[in-house]
């Protein structure tokens, strides 16, 4: 279950409280019973594994970007 991070705004009390994601909002400071609310901050992610870098799923023979690509062939005449 997510970790939430609580602040009040009378007092200025912090304080973490863990709820599942169905759990409704605090709304009521435990030290002075005034109005809180949520603070949010940068989560830390950690990749771990293959394919999360560009050169981790490359082929061993690299296929061509269009820029480098031949250009098409031109259109075979018209014959009636």
């Amino acid at each position: 279950m997510p970790t939430y991070e609580y602040a009040c705004n009378s007092c200025g009390h912090q304080f973490e409280a863990v709820q599942a994601f169905s759990d409704a909002a605090l709304t009521e400071c435990p030290e002075c019973q005034g109005e809180i609310r949520k603070v949010y901050s940068n989560v830390g992610v950690v990749f771990k594994g293959s394919g999360f870098y560009k050169n981790d799923s490359r082929a061993n023979n690299p296929t061509r970007t269009p820029e480098s690509a031949p250009p098409p062939p031109a259109p075979l005449p018209k014959i009636d």
